[in-house]
């Protein structure tokens, strides 16, 4: 379990979770939380219903059925697995989750602990602004806000090409700051950076994490990239009693 080092006051909690563990079989070893992958349901269920008693979660949590979008919901029963990228909560135990293999797990919280979101932000969700969606839907202040990067595939890792990067700078022109060219028309993508400007265009700068790499961990972490089919980690976040 990756535990985020950030400043979040302590009615906040929030962790990622890794492969170790758990009930899947290969391809899907260790602890899969996802049921779209091919992995065995029991197995799933399983791994679910033990990461529920490990964090002694307070509710089920919001498993979204992810799209590579903006939408972003509410952490309540009647949005449950649907279509969205990002889920947020202004009540007690309303647990947030995203799930991903190489995308990006982005957490947010206030400084008051007053509001939590999870956001899915591979580069499709990041382009299209689901960072800037999820901090509209939290309505507070730019410096108000703290912000986690979770475990995604590290910039010596993530190659993409001419039209990823172009996608990126027409946005932001300092955004090719985040590509390294690596042959012709291919480049190496640091997700982390990109995300951190974008946050950065919005006012936030309180921002954490991003030190980690899904493609070169694979011990502790999935990795669509390097394996294809593989299982999920879950990012979750929630405001405690």
């Amino acid at each position: 379990m990756v535990i985020p080092n950030w400043p979040a006051p302590s009615v906040v909690k929030a962790y990622t979770t890794t492969r170790e563990g758990g009930y899947s079989q290969p391809p899907f070893e260790g602890f899969n939380l996802a049921d779209h992958v091919g992995d065995d349901p029991d197995a799933v269920a399983a791994n679910r219903a033990a990461l529920v008693e490990t964090l002694e979660l307070p509710s089920e949590p919001v498993w979204l059925k992810q799209v590579h979008g903006i939408q972003t919901v509410s952490a309540n029963a009647q949005h449950r697995d649907c279509m969205a990228d990002a889920v947020y909560a202004t009540e007690l135990e309303q647990v947030c989750v995203v799930m991903t293999a190489d995308c990006l797990p982005v957490l947010f919280c206030d400084r008051a602990g007053t509001r939590v979101a999870a956001a899915h932000a591979g580069w499709r969700g990041l382009a299209s602004g689901v960072l800037e969606t999820t901090l509209q839907t939290l309505d507070l202040p730019a410096q108000d806000i703290l912000v986690w990067l979770g475990p995604a595939i590290g910039p010596d890792a993530f190659e993409v090409g001419d039209e990823v990067r172009e996608a990126f700078i027409d946005f932001l022109p300092e955004a090719a700051e985040a590509f390294k060219s690596n042959r012709e028309g291919h480049w190496l993508a640091d997700l982390y950076l990109l995300a951190r400007q974008r946050l950065a265009h919005e006012g936030v700068t309180a921002v954490y994490g991003g030190d980690f790499c899904t493609y070169s961990d694979a011990k502790r972490f999935y990795s669509y990239r390097r394996d294809k089919v593989t299982g999920r980690m879950a990012s979750l976040i929630w405001l405690a009693r």
